[in-house]
């Protein structure tokens, strides 16, 4: 198979990237993709070491007159989230990404890219490769199932990095240095199924949300971008008031930190309130649109007649299960008062699942500061158990707080002004990574995260810009070239 992207600067990064996509690598089911960068590393003579968990680090001694510099580990997560375009069935688990060039981005076919976060994984690759790059000692840690709980962070092994620097490569800002992060926790409701007979005399119709952008629930969850379930949902609250219809299953949402893009429904309409039904769903469309013209300019909301479902929710049920669905937040709901711009607090209303027995839901809760973090937590268990509903939630991981003392952000910061004329931005993200976790478990590990320009990750709009990929690879070349002497830093 051809490698779309070999000839992309910097060829050595875009190359294993493009050798990567063509590996299937969903959360908790990266094994493909393990074998071949453990290939990789044996081919390259490379020493490779794993912890129970499955993570990977891979180790190369330090280029001749670098031995005496203190040794630096490259770290990425190797699953990505997997999610296709609206009608769009694409086996995540046995095919590839189908990765290509659309000017100054790499972006995928009807799929998301991965990029998030095979690119760090490709640059480690091509550093660790490479025959011509001065560098210090160098560990390439490759994390698992990052991306549905940093799972695989952790259970990371207390003993398997040597380094005490560390560049995460899982920003998505050019010229940012991240130095801090929320902590998160996901917590889940599960409403038994009560169900009733399938009445005569209504006609059956599928309501369905979609077109909208999604994106990730951290980075993109103060850009004023619609839920899909909360849409269908607030549809559905106003159908049931104004045209007593009745809800057979609720579906929507694909992972705990993508805004939902789609969410669907298929409801009965009794015979006669047809017209007003679909006149009532036509005005809302309407007022959606224009209430996310700027934002959604894609929404499409429609109802369409369909089969008649084999079961419908009891009465009771389902106006609680609605009322919880309608009550329960989602979004922003604390900035910080003491960064910028910067988001404290926020909930993504994230998945709801109609399966036989159950309605499940699930729900993310991110927060900077602990306390909150379980307050939102508390509240959002208090909304769907009033309506009936059994909850839990799992123990999340850590923020990451931020070290302004930290000798790696110095040198980074002198060495980018010096490349490239200008400071970089320093700033602490409402978004999760796996530095928390690693911190916690390397006490006094010195960290910062860095990243090319990544847009609308966790769903198939993502695109990473190639220009912007080139600067942030000679900067961390750049980087390791100047890493000081082990007494030093």
């Amino acid at each position: 198979m051809s490698n779309p992207l070999a000839n992309l600067e910097p060829k050595e990064a875009f190359y294993y990237f493009g050798e990567l996509t063509k590996y299937p690598r969903p959360s908790k089911k990266e094994d493909k993709a393990v074998a071949f960068v453990e290939a990789w590393a044996k081919e390259n003579n490379l020493e490779l070491e794993k912890d129970k968990r499955g993570n990977i680090i891979i180790r190369k001694p330090a280029t001749p007159g670098m031995e005496n510099k203190q040794s630096v580990c490259i770290q990425g997560h190797l699953d990505m989230v997997c999610v296709a375009s609206e009608g769009v069935d694409y086996d995540f688990e046995n095919k590839g990404i189908e990765a290509y060039v659309d000017g100054d981005y790499v972006k995928a076919k009807n799929t998301s890219l991965g990029a998030d976060d095979g690119i760090a994984i490709a640059m480690g690759m091509a550093l660790l490769a490479s025959k011509d790059i001065p560098h210090p000692a160098l560990e390439l840690l490759c994390t698992m199932d990052e991306e549905t709980g940093l799972t695989g962070a952790i259970q990371l092994s207390n003993n398997l990095i040597k380094s005490r620097l560390l560049v995460n490569i899982d920003s998505e800002v050019e010229g940012v240095f991240t130095i801090g992060c929320a902590g998160g926790i996901n917590t889940e409701a599960h409403f038994k199924y009560e169900a009733a007979p399938v009445p005569a005399n209504h006609a059956a119709y599928k309501i369905s949300v979609g077109g909208l952008k999604g994106g990730h629930s951290g980075m993109e969850i103060n850009d004023g971008r619609a839920n899909a379930l909360k849409l269908l949902n607030r549809i559905l609250y106003n159908a049931i008031k104004k045209c007593n219809i009745k809800v057979s299953d609720f579906n929507g949402g694909a992972k705990h930190n993508a805004i939902p893009s789609s969410a669907s429904s298929v409801v009965l309409v009794p015979c006669g309130q047809e017209k007003a039904f679909e006149e009532l769903v036509k005005e809302m469309s309407e007022t959606v649109k224009k209430e996310f013209i700027t934002k959604e300019p894609d929404v499409k909301i429609e109802a369409v007649k369909t089969d008649m479902p084999k079961r419908i929710m009891a009465e009771a049920f389902q106006n609680r299960l609605i009322a919880s669905f309608y009550t329960v937040a989602h979004g922003v709901l604390r900035m910080s008062p003491d960064v910028k711009g910067l988001v404290q607090s926020s909930t993504n209303f994230a998945i709801v699942e109609t399966r036989e027995d159950e309605v499940f839901v699930l729900t993310s809760q991110r927060s900077t500061i602990d306390s909150e973090k379980i307050n939102i937590v508390d509240k959002v268990c208090a909304a769907f158990e009033l309506a009936g509903a059994t909850t839990n939630s799992n123990d999340g991981y850590p923020a990451w707080e931020p070290n302004v003392n930290s000798k790696l952000l110095e040198l980074g910061r002198k060495v980018y002004k010096e490349k490239f004329g200008k400071e970089p931005v320093i700033e602490v993200i409402h978004a999760g990574l796996e530095c928390g976790l690693i911190g916690d478990k390397y006490h006094g590990m010195d960290m910062i995260s860095i990243g090319p320009n990544l847009s609308d990750v966790h769903s198939p709009a993502e695109k990473l810009q190639i220009s912007s990929t080139k600067r942030i690879w000679d900067f961390l070349v750049e980087l390791l070239k100047n890493i000081p002497d082990i007494n030093v830093i």
